[in-house]
């Protein structure tokens, strides 16, 4: 069951110094999680994104065609305001994510590539603690991201990435879940916020392209009050939720 939302958050270890931020589409870190990862860079933290689509099939009226090569273009700009020079994606088909071997593969590989501290992602719940089902590519790609954070330390699973040169890595402490219905902690967004919001307001085509009023169209005024509305949780005026499982 979702924690109770009137409930104390703790706040997100930061003890570490590389992270992995994975998402299946472009824009999707932006909401809000983008905020916490701009106060981490800012801190002097590695962090490296994996976009496992290129959010081809999110834009209705543009062809997937034209449309992937755009959003990946957003993500990279909105990465880099929010200190992240390294975007990876992995073409896996927008809308068809699925959490099965291939996927599996896939972030192994980027997880011993880059041989991170911690794993960060967004909510794979079935839904965000309100009506509405939450996204498949959301859901698939948070239990493959889960089991793949113990086939990358594991040598015997995927032994080709031994041919690759990559070696199992088991350094990782915990996969940090953004704005998930069962979050216990927090992460103090106060001072970053700023960083989070242009790092949304640069994903333009894709924001245009939503019907008006969709949640998210006011990246200032979104973004903000969904921060004031978590900060008390954790004692402050502005914060981001994550909901935290050790690896």
């Amino acid at each position: 069951m979702p924690r109770d939302t009137a409930t104390e958050l703790e706040p997100v270890p930061e003890d570490w110094r590389r992270g992995l931020a994975v998402a299946a589409h472009p824009d999707d870190l932006e909401y809000g999680t983008a905020s916490a990862i701009a106060r981490w860079t800012a801190q002097g933290k590695d962090i490296t994104y994996v976009l496992v689509t290129d959010g081809e099939a999110g834009i209705d009226g543009m062809e997937p065609g034209r449309a992937g090569p755009l959003r990946r273009d957003e993500e990279i700009r909105s990465a880099q305001l929010v200190g992240v020079e390294t975007v990876e994606f992995l073409g896996h088909p927008d809308g068809l994510v699925e959490a099965g071997h291939v996927l599996r593969r896939d972030l192994a590989a980027a997880i011993r590539r880059h041989r991170p501290e911690v794993v960060i992602g967004i909510n794979f719940r079935e839904h965000f603690g309100g009506p509405g089902w939450n996204h498949v590519d959301h859901r698939n790609l948070g239990v493959a991201l889960l089991d793949a954070t113990r086939d990358a330390a594991n040598r015997w699973l995927f032994t080709d990435l031994l041919d690759e040169g990559l070696e199992p890595w088991a350094g990782m402490r915990f996969v940090a879940f953004g704005n998930s219905p069962d979050s216990g902690h927090g992460v103090d967004v106060t001072d970053s916020i700023d960083a989070g919001v242009a790092s949304l307001e640069a994903h333009r085509v894709y924001l245009d392209s939503l019907p008006e009023g969709t949640l998210g169209t006011d990246p200032d005024g979104f973004l903000r009050d969904m921060a004031r509305s978590v900060g008390p949780r954790l004692g402050l005026e502005l914060a981001v939720p994550f909901e935290v499982i050790p690896v």
